[in-house]
C-alpha cells in the first residue's frame, strides 16, 4: 500500500498546477488592497518593459524588409515584386510550421529563458541580412527568422496569464502589443535617417539590418537575465510570491504545469471555440499581412518619393498605438472583448473601401484609407487576451496559443499573395480582399460572442446547488472540465 500511495502522490503532482505545489509548502500573511496595488505596480515594472522590447523588435525586425524595399533592396539583390512577396510568404510559412514544436518546447523549458534564447537567435538572423546580395540568401535568412520569432507571441501570452487577473490582462497585453506601433515609427524614422547615407560598398538598408539585429541580441540577453519564468521563481519577496499566486485563483486558468497532457491538447483541437477564433484570426490577418508587408509600397504608389514614404509611414504607427491602448483599456474596464474587436474592424473596412474605390487621382483620400486599415491589426491583442482568459489547463493553453499563431501566420501568408505584379501600381484586387476578409472577421466575432454567452447561461443553470471544490483553481483543469469556469465575452 505504501508504494501505491507514493505513486498516487507523484501522479497528483503531475496533474496539479505548479502554483499549488508551491502553496502547499508555504505560509504567508493576509494581502490588503494597498499591498495588492503595490504588488501589481512592481510586477508591471519587472515584466512589461522587457515584453514591450521583445514585441517591438519582433515586429520591427520582420518588417525591416518593407523599408529596405524602398531603400534599394530590389536593385541591390536583383529581385522583383513576386519574389518580394515570396520573402514575406516564407517567413510566415516557417513561423506557422514551427509554432507547434515551439509551444511544446516552451512548456518543457523555463518560459522566459526559452524566449530570450529565441530573441538572441533571431537577432543574429537580422544582422545576417546585411550580407545578403541575392534572392536565395534572403530566403534562407527569412526562413530562420520565422523559426525563431514564432516563440514570441505565445510566450508573452503565457507570461501575461501567469501574472495578471483576467480584467488586468487586456491592458497589459495592449502595453506590450503597442510594439507594433512603436516598431512602425522606429522603422520609419530609421529608414528616413539612413536614406541620407549613400555608399556603394555598404548601403543604407544593410546598415539598418545590422544595427537592429545587434540591438535585438542585447535585448535577448537582458530577457534571459531579468525576465522571471513564473511568480514562484521571481525576484519578489516570499509574501509577494504567495500573493501573486493567490490573487489569480479567480482566473480559474492556473499558472504553469511543465507536463504535456495529450488529453488537453486533443480537447483544444476538438473545441468549436478554437476554430471560431482561428477563423477570426485568419480573416483579420489577411489585410494585416498585406498592410505590414506592402505599406511602404502602397504609399509610394500614391506618387511619393522614398524619403516621403518613410515619413508618411509614421502616422500608421501612431494610429496603431492609439487604437491598441484605447481598445484594450475598454476591454479591461468593461470586461468585454468582442465589442472593441468589432469597433476596430469597422474603420478597417472603410479604409479598404477608400483605397479600392476612390478615383485614381484621389491620393490623399487613399492615404487616409491606408491609415485607417491599421485599426485592423490593433484588434489582435484583444484576441490574445480572449484566448488567455477563456482557455484553461496549461497544455490546452499552449496548444491554443499555437493554433492562434498558426492562424495568424496563415492570414499573413494569404495577405501578401493578393499583391501581384499584373495589378501594379493600384493593386485593386488586394484592396478589395482587405474589405471582404475584414467583414468576415466582424461576422464571426459576433457569432463567437453569442456562443460564449449561451454557454455561460447553460453553466449557471447547471451549477445551481453544487458546492465549490477546494483548490479547484489550481488543479490544472481545462475550461471544459471546470464547471465553475465562465467565459469572457
Amino acid at each position: 500500500m505504501g508504494k501505491l500511495d507514493i505513486e498516487d502522490k507523484r501522479e497528483n503532482l503531475v496533474d496539479v498546477d505548479a502554483a499549488l505545489e508551491y502553496l502547499n509548502h508555504e505560509d504567508t500573511t493576509i494581502m490588503t488592497a494597498i499591498d495588492e496595488k503595490r504588488l501589481v505596480r512592481k510586477i508591471d515594472w519587472i515584466i512589461i518593459p522587457l515584453m514591450w522590447c521583445c514585441y517591438t523588435l519582433q515586429y520591427l525586425d520582420k518588417t525591416l524588409i518593407n523599408y529596405a524595399a524602398v531603400m534599394g533592396l530590389f536593385q541591390d539583390a536583383h529581385i522583383n515584386t513576386n519574389q518580394f512577396s515570396l520573402l514575406a510568404l516564407v517567413f510566415y510559412v516557417t513561423y506557422l510550421f514551427f509554432e507547434m514544436p515551439t509551444g511544446y518546447l516552451m512548456q518543457r523549458f523555463p518560459t522566459a529563458k526559452y524566449l530570450g534564447a529565441n530573441v538572441i537567435a533571431w537577432g543574429i538572423c537580422v544582422t545576417m541580412n546585411c550580407a545578403c546580395k541575392n534572392f536565395g540568401s534572403l530566403i534562407a535568412v527569412r526562413v530562420l527568422l520565422g523559426c525563431f520569432e514564432s516563440a514570441v507571441a505565445p510566450a508573452l501570452i503565457l507570461i501575461t496569464g501567469m501574472w495578471y487577473r483576467k480584467s488586468e490582462q487586456p491592458p497589459r497585453i495592449g502595453f506590450w502589443y503597442i510594439g507594433t506601433g512603436t516598431g512602425t515609427i522606429i522603422g520609419a524614422l530609421a529608414s528616413f535617417g539612413f536614406q541620407h547615407y549613400t555608399s556603394k560598398t555598404f548601403t543604407s538598408w544593410q546598415i539598418l539590418f545590422l544595427l537592429m539585429g545587434l540591438i535585438t541580441i542585447v535585448v535577448g540577453i537582458l530577457v534571459m537575465m531579468f525576465l522571471p519564468d513564473n511568480p514562484m521563481s521571481s525576484r519578489l519577496t516570499h509574501d509577494e510570491k504567495i500573493w501573486a499566486i493567490e490573487r489569480l485563483r479567480e482566473n480559474q486558468t492556473g499558472i504553469e504545469n511543465k507536463h504535456f497532457k495529450l488529453k488537453q491538447a486533443l480537447e483544444c483541437l476538438k473545441d468549436p471555440h478554437t476554430w471560431l477564433l482561428s477563423l477570426i484570426t485568419i480573416s483579420m490577418n489577411v489585410p494585416n499581412g498585406a498592410i505590414s508587408s506592402y505599406q511602404a509600397t502602397i504609399i509610394k504608389g500614391f506618387g511619393y518619393t522614398s524619403k516621403q514614404t518613410a515619413l508618411l509611414s509614421i502616422p500608421s504607427g501612431a494610429i496603431s498605438i492609439v487604437c491598441i491602448i484605447s481598445a484594450t483599456y475598454f476591454a479591461g474596464r468593461y470586461n468585454q472583448r468582442a465589442i472593441p474587436v468589432v469597433c476596430l474592424l469597422i474603420p478597417g473596412v472603410i479604409g479598404g473601401c477608400l483605397m479600392a474605390f476612390l478615383p485614381g487621382k484621389s491620393n490623399k483620400g487613399k492615404l487616409v484609407g491606408n491609415y485607417m486599415t491599421n485599426c485592423i491589426g490593433a484588434a489582435l491583442p484583444l484576441l490574445y487576451s480572449w484566448v488567455a482568459a477563456n482557455f484553461a489547463g496549461h497544455t490546452k493553453k499552449v496548444t491554443m496559443n499555437a493554433v492562434l499563431l498558426m492562424s495568424f501566420c496563415l492570414g499573413n501568408i494569404i495577405g501578401p499573395e493578393t499583391f501581384q505584379n499584373k495589378d501594379a501600381p493600384d493593386y485593386i484586387p488586394a484592396k478589395i480582399a482587405i474589405v471582404v476578409t475584414t467583414l468576415i472577421a466582424i461576422g464571426l466575432t459576433i457569432v463567437l460572442r453569442f456562443v460564449y454567452a449561451a454557454e455561460n447561461k447553460r453553466r449557471d443553470r447547471k451549477m445551481i446547488g453544487m458546492e465549490h471544490k477546494v483548490n479547484q483553481e489550481f488543479l490544472d483543469l481545462t475550461d471544459r472540465e471546470n464547471g465553475e469556469f465562465r467565459y469572457r465575452l
